[in-house]
């Protein structure tokens, strides 16, 4: 009776390419939770302007959206054999 070596080396869902897109989409979807934080007010009675700024209104949530289409693109990529 003869063993066979199914010792094979595991095979990963996704490549090292699609990892390195995963990670890039994560540090921009950060960024722009990053950039959308703050602008409160030191005092509750008075209201703080600053919080309608364009990089809160416009800039983080696109970010965060963008950060979203690469880490589909990184799912759906295929890996390079």
């Amino acid at each position: 009776m003869k063993k066979e070596n199914n010792s094979s080396k595991p095979e990963f869902l996704f490549s090292k390419r699609n990892y390195i897109i995963m990670l890039v989409g994560l540090v921009v979807i950060a960024l722009g939770f990053i950039l959308m934080a703050g602008g409160g007010s030191e005092d509750p009675n008075v209201f703080n302007q600053e919080i309608y700024n364009w990089q809160r209104i416009r800039l983080a949530p696109t970010l965060v959206i963008i950060g979203l289409g690469i880490e589909i693109y990184a799912i759906l990529a295929t890996p390079k054999k």
